[in-house]
Formats: structure tokens, C-alpha cells, sequence
């Protein structure tokens, strides 16, 4: 945005603010009698509102030309109001509640957003969004931290991080190439380095496990690691598994996604473990979960969501044969692997509970 000169209270009358239904944003609408509080932004630029389009593009949003209630009297604006029935109206809008909730991960989205701008078009980047969101959300989950008792008691004051160089990969997934040094167990400074991260998402996993048939759920689909590590088998077993979304919690994803992939409402969750995937080169986090569920007269079935172009076969099948495919090296995704390990390890107990 370039520099905003003035800015001052409005109000548009016969209309209101609400929330989206369901969604971490607001809706102008009509309302008899209602009056929609905000502000008027004067000296806007070409570019400015260029920007602008972009951005409210994406959640199909055009401006309107409205006269709004000032100080100074009535004033001739356009306000960004939706093209579609797409977003229904929920309600009353706050701009504390916002803040408060969905503040900081909307600053991060919306940076994703505008860093592809010239290389997508808004249609295209609001398909990305809430995997932008996601992002963002990650970093609040990351930021409460775990226990340093054993390992080194020092954060990022040790780390001198230079900031991203060249150009960062930006699509749907994001790779940041960067430069740091850091404080060595020595106390001196390492020299520099040139890296890149992998930008990925929190995800929650979760092994359905029927403890009184003493079976397992696993999942079947094709995955593009296998074909780029030229695996002539790339469709692979693996536990129920997505990413967490914006003001989700992990054991939120967890259930969802044991419906969305495998059709199992999940009775109980135990955690396994929380921990990142690879660290040396990549955000992505895991929430590992075992679902205690029913999984009485089900063996194969087949699930996924059409949107995000998932095709999942289910297989339901005794521990003892998970146990054995981990041995001959069938089940080949260690998230799935760690899974099973965790339960062989309480099997009785769980069992008995």
C-alpha cells in the first residue's frame, strides 16, 4: 500500500456489519434501520486500490459506490460488498472479537496473498487461502513452545537470523531461501549460512483402533513423494492424516478427518506424540493421535473430499497384520509406523480398558 493521508470515521446507514457464517471475516449487508460503523480512507492511489482489488478479489468482493455519514457531513465512497450468495450472513460483527481471534493469523494470510500478486490471479489465490491460514495458524500453535530441561536453554537470542535471500518460491507451497548464523555449544558464532525451508502446515494424525476386535484402520492413496523418488509403488498405507486448520485445534483435525478419509467417528482420542516431521529442512508438524472407535463390519471403503482431489481406499485389518506389514516393510510412511509401534506398546492395556 502507498502512503494513506487521512482517515476518519464513517458510517454507512441501512446497512450492517456481520460475520461471515462460519468464516474469519466480515460481510457488508442491508439492513433496515441498521448503521455500518467504519472508516473513510481519502488519497488513495491507483496502485492502492489496485491492491485492494486483488486482495477482496479473492473472497469475490467488488466496490460499490455508496455516500457514507462523516463528521464533516455526508461523503461520496465505494465500500467492497459480496458478488455472490457464496458467504451466507451470520452474526453481528466485532472488531475486537476479530482481533482477538483471528488478528494475527489474517496479517499472515494476507501477506501470502499479496506476495503472489502479479504472478496469480485472485480466483486463483483464494483457492490457496486457507492453506495461507494455516500457515499462519501453525506459527500461534508453535509459539507455546515445549519443555528445555535436557536439551539447550536458549532461544532465538542465539540466533541471528539475516532474513530471506533471492527469491522465495511462492505458490501453494512456499520455500523461503534464507541466511542465519547461530551461537555454537562453544559460545562462538557458526559462519554463515545459505539454506532453504520448507513453509508446511501443523498436521493432526490419528490411527483408528478398534481395541475390543483388536484392528486397525489404515488408508490407501497415491502420493507424489514416491513417483519424485522414482518408487515404482507410489500409492502408499498410511494413518488418517490432514492439515490443522485456522482456529483449529489438533483434536479438532484429528476427528474431522478421521470422517472426511476413512467414515469413523472417532470415541476417544489418546495422544501419541507431538513432534516436527523433519526439522532440518521443513516446518511441518505433527499432533499424532490413536482413535479408539468401532470398527465392527467394516474391511474396505472408500472416502475423500472431491475438492481437494483425494482418492482414498480404507483397509480395516487385525493388529497382528499391521505388526507384520511394518516388518516386511509394506507400511513404508513412519508417521503410520510410529502409530503402530505406540499402540504395540499399551496393546494390553487398551485392550483391557
Amino acid at each position: 500500500m502507498g502512503r494513506v493521508p487521512d482517515i476518519v470515521p464513517a458510517r454507512l446507514p441501512g446497512h450492517a456489519v456481520v460475520w461471515a457464517e462460519g468464516q474469519a471475516f466480515p460481510l457488508v449487508i442491508e439492513r433496515d434501520g441498521g448503521m455500518a460503523e467504519g472508516v473513510l480512507v481519502r488519497g488513495l492511489s491507483d496502485e492502492d486500490r489496485a491492491a485492494l482489488d486483488f486482495y477482496e478479489g479473492g473472497f469475490v468482493y467488488a466496490l460499490h459506490p455508496v455516500n457514507v455519514d462523516t463528521a464533516e457531513g455526508p461523503h461520496a465512497a465505494e465500500v467492497y460488498f459480496p458478488q455472490t450468495d457464496r458467504w451466507r450472513p451470520g452474526a453481528d460483527w466485532s472488531l475486537d472479537d476479530w482481533a482477538a481471534r483471528w488478528g494475527a493469523v489474517t496479517m499472515g494470510a494476507a501477506r501470502e496473498v499479496m506476495d503472489r500478486r502479479g504472478s496469480y490471479d485472485a480466483r486463483e489465490v483464494a483457492g490457496m487461502l486457507p492453506f495461507f491460514r494455516a500457515r499462519a495458524w501453525a506459527e500461534q500453535i508453535a509459539a507455546k513452545g515445549a519443555p528445555q530441561t535436557v536439551r539447550r536453554a536458549s532461544g532465538m537470542e542465539d540466533v541471528d537470523y539475516q532474513g530471506v535471500r533471492g527469491t522465495p518460491y511462492k505458490g501453494f507451497f512456499r520455500i523461503d531461501p534464507f541466511r542465519l548464523r547461530y551461537r555454537r555449544f562453544d559460545g562462538e558464532w557458526s559462519a554463515p549460512l545459505e539454506r532453504e525451508c520448507f513453509i508446511a502446515f501443523d498436521v493432526a494424525l490419528v490411527l483408528p483402533y478398534d481395541p475390543v476386535l483388536d484392528k486397525v484402520l489404515l488408508i490407501e492413496q497415491m502420493r507424489f513423494g514416491p513417483i519424485h523418488r522414482g518408487d515404482p509403488a507410489p500409492w502408499i498405507l498410511e494413518a488418517v492424516a490432514g492439515v490443522v486448520d485456522a482456529g483449529e485445534a489438533p483434536e479438532e483435525a484429528a476427528r474431522r478427518e478421521a470422517v472426511e478419509e476413512a467414515h469413523v467417528d472417532v470415541k476417544e482420542l489418546r495422544l501419541a506424540c507431538r513432534g516436527y516431521a523433519s526439522p532440518g529442512y521443513t516446518t511441518e508438524f505433527y499432533h499424532s493421535y490413536v482413535g479408539l472407535c468401532d470398527l465392527s463390519g467394516r474391511d474396505k471403503g472408500l472416502a475423500g473430499l472431491d475438492e481437494e482431489n483425494e482418492d482414498i481406499r480404507s483397509h480395516v485389518i487385525p493388529f497382528d497384520q499391521a505388526m507384520e506389514l511394518v516388518e516386511t516393510g509394506e507400511i513404508n510412511a513412519l508417521p503410520l509406523v510410529m502409530l503402530i509401534n505406540w499402540v504395540a506398546a499399551r496393546r494390553d492395556q487398551l485392550r483391557a480398558g
